[in-house]
């Protein structure tokens, strides 16, 4: 019995640990997408994805598969290198990070909680413009958005937790604008060789704009998703050991 009363504690012990992270992620989840809608990030995306929607619906049809790729992989797919660097400074700004260094919030669940959000508003978008163009796939679309995205959004977050400005972030993002945007563009208009598949930006691009699949491209893509939320969990958690004064 004793054996028994204690193996049914421990089932208990898990379940309520389990509820207890849960619920915390979820709160965190929710307070995100709350603090985007405060600023103005989906309005923001209500006007862009409209504007989107029209430019596609004025090009030629034979203009409309690769223009809208480039649209939603330039934009909602990259929204978290865009905008991250500012929403870590609003939360510096707001001591909001100081409270996560004492709360029982985790640097992962940091970290998870804003790639979920943004990637959410990205899928929306992509899925919105994918249709409007009439070209590809939508589950290939979104599925390259969604890894985009994530790739995107953990750069931006290693970025935002090292910089004390958005001036600074912005010079910081560049490098990675040009390794992420150009190569992909150039793929998907034809200019690389075949070999350059397996680049993570031109696998993902190459979802997005319905060019098929390129399951090494795929892997090391995952690979690096993988590397960079490490990272990012580590850059999370030193930034909140470190809390200083920022500027805007």
């Amino acid at each position: 019995m004793s054996s028994l009363g204690l193996a049914s504690d421990r089932v208990s012990t898990t379940y309520k640990t389990k509820n207890i992270f849960f619920g915390r992620f979820m709160k965190l989840l929710i307070w995100d997408m709350r603090f985007q809608m405060r600023y103005g990030f989906y309005l923001l995306y209500t006007f862009l994805t409209i504007f989107y929607v029209l430019v596609l619906t004025a090009l030629p049809e034979a203009w409309k598969g690769k223009t809208a790729a480039i649209l939603i992989f330039s934009d909602p797919a990259a929204m978290g290198l865009f905008f991250m660097g500012a929403i870590v400074l609003l939360e510096k700004s707001q001591r909001v990070t100081s409270y996560f260094a004492v709360s029982p919030v985790k640097a992962f669940e940091y970290v998870c909680s804003k790639v979920l959000s943004l990637s959410a508003i990205a899928l929306i978008v992509a899925g919105i413009l994918s249709k409007a163009s009439g070209c590809g796939l939508l589950v290939p679309a979104l599925s390259g958005t969604l890894l985009a995205s994530v790739m995107f959004t953990l750069f931006g977050v290693i970025v935002a937790t090292k910089i004390i400005s958005l001036n600074q972030f912005i010079l910081f993002t560049v490098p990675v604008e040009m390794f992420g945007f150009i190569p992909a563009i150039m793929h998907l208009l034809g200019v690389t060789p075949s070999i350059f598949r397996i680049y993570p930006a031109n696998a993902c691009m190459e979802l997005i704009g319905g060019m098929g699949i390129s399951v090494v491209g795929i892997f090391l893509t995952i690979v690096l998703i993988v590397v960079l939320f490490v990272i990012a969990c580590r850059c999370v958690f030193k930034m909140w050991q470190e809390q200083g004064g920022v500027k805007i």
